[in-house]
């Protein structure tokens, strides 16, 4: 090597070395101002209040103000996409769910965030496993019961769920397209009145999470066919198989979850996104916060960020496939 190429090599180097110093001492200063987590979903659901449990403790953690934004539309797409657009400086975060992030994409016609590139996963709080349910008078005993009945008079068995599009919709699709049957699919404005019908029989069966779900299979108002987690919930519904359990071709390996996740804009320094990643575990794993997820119906989750990226991407590339097969639009 030449001594002129030395010397151009050891400037490039430098400079190299000299542009990176003030990115990295911002980054070990941070954080030095309140940070914006914002909610993709109106207050009060799931997702509002995890990001309230977590920021509180949080912010005590990292010595600083969170604060909560709540931005709902489309499915959590308009916060998304407004989140997408802000500055990855590390002050700018997301609650974002399987709708926003693994759904969307496929089921509107556009959004104006791509869910994999323009985010970085910081946490994956939780998964939510939902339950088939039929009356407690239904004829219905078991999965395969309905299944027989759906394959002997296709399009007659009745599927409710809280809105076309929603997880419990998708779900009811999913367990058509895998059996190979057709449901007749009853969108509601929300699981309250849909599963009014289901207690009463109006609409054969239908998903819903543990949390809903369960209080009326409690009572005795709901039967329990199946829950669409990959075991069974030992210590919600521990007599209840699961999909896959029921034997019927097709459905191995069914697996059905909702799922919450903290996101931050692509580009967030990493070593911000590990600090984040690392808090917030301290934090889910307090006895007082396996607490809460319990009664929110929540399975806790720690994979890691690039876990977190690959499980994302085959949730989207399943319910590409759902969507498509079932031919669901939204406008």
């Amino acid at each position: 090597m030449t001594r002129r190429r030395q010397i151009v090599q050891s400037a490039i180097a430098l400079s190299l070395f000299s542009a990176l110093q003030p990115l990295n001492a911002w980054a070990q200063s941070w954080p030095s101002k309140p940070i914006n987590y914002l909610v993709a979903f109106p207050p009060g659901g799931t997702t509002d209040i995890l990001a309230r449990i977590v920021s509180q403790k949080l912010g005590t953690a990292l010595n600083t103000q969170i604060v909560i934004e709540n931005k709902g539309g489309a499915g959590g797409s308009v916060g998304s996409e407004i989140s997408a657009r802000a500055p990855a400086d590390g002050y700018n975060l997301l609650g974002g769910t399987i709708s926003s992030h693994a759904i969307n994409v496929s089921l509107y016609p556009k959004i104006g965030y791509d869910p994999i590139k323009s985010f970085t996963p910081v946490f994956l709080y939780g998964t939510n496993p939902v339950v088939l349910v039929v009356s407690a008078n239904s004829p219905y005993k078991n999965l395969k019961d309905l299944i027989t009945a759906a394959k002997a008079n296709p399009d007659k068995i009745s599927g409710a769920s809280a809105g076309n599009g929603t997880s419990q919709h998708l779900a009811q699709e999913l367990l058509a397209f895998k059996s190979g049957v057709k449901f007749t699919h009853v969108p509601y404005k929300g699981s309250a009145p849909a599963i009014q019908d289901a207690m009463s029989g109006q609409v054969d069966f239908m998903f819903d999470t543990t949390v809903v779900a369960g209080q009326h299979i409690q009572s005795g108002k709901l039967r329990a066919l199946a829950v669409s987690s990959a075991k069974r919930l030992t210590d919600i519904l521990p007599d209840t198989p699961t999909v896959a359990e029921s034997g019927l071709p097709g459905l191995q390996g069914f697996e059905v979850v909702s799922w919450q996740a903290l996101f931050a804009p692509a580009g967030t320094p990493k070593n911000i996104v590990d600090k984040l990643h690392a808090e917030i575990l301290k934090i889910m794993q307090t006895t007082e916060i396996q607490e809460r997820l319990k009664a929110l119906g929540m399975q806790p989750s720690y994979l890691s960020p690039e876990q977190i990226s690959q499980f994302q991407k085959s949730e989207i590339d399943k319910w590409l496939q759902v969507i498509k097969s079932a031919n669901i639009k939204v406008d």
